[in-house]
């Protein structure tokens, strides 16, 4: 499959495009089920354009707990069709779909009781291990093993000696959630599919009783667009209420929004090269490797005030120190918080009785003539989702096609950068000395861009500055931040620090620093003058200041109202 940059040019042609002529799929929203069902779509040969009103993965897609995983804990539940179907698409994701992205990851269950407790857990992880092989997909991660107490604080030195008595260690997989939907857009894309970030849906299209579009505005620009579709797909996530409102009817259900923070701490802090699984009073706690971090997460709480910018506060903060620390030889304090990030959850509310719920965890919705609604979910299941809300949408425009339209075919899509990637892998040495980088420079590459790292590989070698680490940010090389412009859609600050590598919650200072350089790099590529380079800079450090201020807050109330205190990035049109 060719390679289709997201370059500034592609953008305006895509709105364009999307606009001059009718699409049979106009799929609003671009997290992970939104650039999936868009990449569903074009596989089955439908024209398709795909709105995201801010960057893609800019909501709940980016703020996750960056794992791709069955979920253990629904095994306790007795939600076996779940658990099978995210093991299934787990190791589809891991060996043919995105082995680029998805990594095996390893995590130690802590045993506090002796007996029963082994007897029970490990009965719980076999299950899990076994459903995984039964699902047929593919082989995925490695079967678990029991360990004792010894056994588990040789893997995992930070873990106090009273706070287990043995240990199971199993697999689940692990992504950069961010990357992992802007690939999927941009395979999209590679499919035929228009895909514009930025570009807001205000109004939905009627005829009579029948949504047939969108009326869609080009934040960059300020000019408004009607695209025309037979379907609309509403994959807005936590905002699916406020798009479907746009209809000017009740939906069939609602989504509630539920939060979920996570810290991100250095490497160092915590000794081990083990995840961490843990039961807390109402649910589980996890510790994530993270490159050179620890991801620790995650809370669940009622979240009812902004859904762009939810802040996590000090409580939130201080409740998940509380709980590692009950199992740390070296408790972490505030001052080893290099980030954090606050994520919702879109948690269906209520369902009518003509919803048709194709699992305990989704929704999809045709209540309204021309408009399929899916949501809930876990980000696991996207394909499985996107592919529920297609099946409904091709259902419902049956007799305004004339044609068949195919099943899906996304269990058998690589995405972007996957075919070839095992085959750079082992020429990384090689690699290495052709480009002058060391050999953990290019498998850092490799593991972000798959075989699309030859792309930025080639930019280096026309532009050698570019092959010299951010200043302040050495895990990056300044190419990345130019191709995140010319080939991954990038617009702003925002979208380079905090999505297209994850500076903002890796660094102690937020990215903070390498903020000029970036605006630097980003606006030789938009054209941009110096006062906009000046705006974007400005925005982010409020951005950060805002953040910070709100993690001091004592509750949610006023972590939200210091988070607001820095708005979005203006628009050039607006300005």
């Amino acid at each position: 499959m060719r390679s289709v940059a997201l370059s500034p040019q592609y953008r305006t042609d895509a709105i364009a495009a999307m606009a001059a002529e009718p699409v049979d799929i106009l799929v609003i929203g671009g997290g992970v089920v939104g650039a999936g069902a868009a990449l569903d779509a074009a596989t089955r040969g439908m024209s398709v354009a795909l709105v995201e009103a801010r960057d893609f993965a800019s909501g709940t897609s980016s703020r996750s707990s960056k794992l791709i995983h069955g979920g253990l804990r629904y095994l306790e539940m007795l939600d076996f069709r779940l658990v099978a179907e995210a093991l299934g698409e787990r190791g589809l994701l891991i060996d043919k779909l995105a082995p680029h992205l998805v990594k095996p990851v390893p995590f130690l269950y802590p045993l506090t009781r002796r007996g029963w407790e082994r007897f029970y857990a490990g009965a719980g992880v076999a299950l899990y291990d076994s459903m995984a092989m039964l699902s047929g997909r593919a082989r995925g991660v490695p079967r678990h093993s029991h360990l004792t107490r010894h056994g588990a604080r040789k893997r995992m030195p930070a873990l106090r000696k009273d706070a287990l008595v043995g240990a199971i260690q199993y697999y689940d997989g692990q992504v950069d959630d961010a990357r992992h939907t802007m690939f999927l857009a941009r395979t999209a894309a590679a499919y035929g599919a228009h895909v514009a970030s930025r570009t807001r849906v205000v109004d939905l299209l009627r005829e009579g009783d029948r949504v047939v579009g969108a009326r869609i505005v080009d934040l960059e620009s300020g000019e408004e667009h009607d695209v025309r579709a037979k379907q609309v797909v509403n994959a807005t996530g936590v905002w699916t209420d406020e798009t479907q409102g746009l209809a000017g009817e009740r939906g069939q259900f609602h989504v509630r929004a539920s939060k979920g923070i996570h810290l991100v701490v250095p490497r160092d802090r915590i000794r081990g090269e083990s995840g961490l699984i843990l039961r807390t009073e109402t649910s589980v706690l996890f510790v994530i490797p993270w490159g050179r971090h620890w991801i620790v997460g995650t809370t669940d709480t009622d979240w009812a005030l902004s859904k762009d910018h939810p802040a996590a506060s000090a409580k939130d903060i201080d409740y998940l120190l509380e709980r590692v620390n009950k199992v740390l030889v070296e408790p972490l304090t505030h001052a080893d918080v290099e980030g954090v990030y606050a994520g919702l959850r879109p948690l269906l509310a209520g369902e009518s009785d003509a919803t048709s719920k194709l699992s305990r965890e989704h929704a999809v919705s045709t209540g309204v003539k021309g408009l399929v609604v899916i949501a809930g979910g876990k980000y696991t299941t996207y394909r499985v989702m996107a592919k529920d809300a297609i099946d409904a949408a091709v259902d419902a425009m049956a007799v305004q096609l004339d044609r068949k339209v195919p099943p899906s075919c996304t269990e058998d899509v690589p995405l972007l950068g996957a075919d070839g990637y095992e085959a750079l892998w082992n020429q990384r040495t090689t690699l290495a000395a052709d480009h002058d980088l060391g050999v953990g420079r290019i498998e850092h590459l490799l593991n972000r861009y798959g075989s699309l790292a030859l792309e930025v590989l080639d930019l280096i070698r026309e532009r050698p500055d570019l092959g010299r680490a951010l200043t302040g940010a050495d895990d990056y090389l300044r190419a990345e931040v130019v191709y995140g412009v010319t080939h991954e859609g990038a617009r702003h600050l925002d979208d380079i620090i905090a999505r297209r590598t994850r500076i903002s919650i890796e660094t102690f200072d937020r990215g903070t620093e390498v903020a000029r350089e970036v605006a630097e790099l980003m606006g030789a590529e938009l054209d941009w003058s110096d006062a906009q380079r000046e705006r974007e800079v400005d925005h982010y450090l409020k951005r950060v200041d805002a953040e910070r201020e709100s993690q001091t807050m004592p509750d949610d109330e006023t972590a939200d109202a210091a988070r607001m205190g820095a708005p979005d990035v203006v628009p050039v049109a607006s300005r």
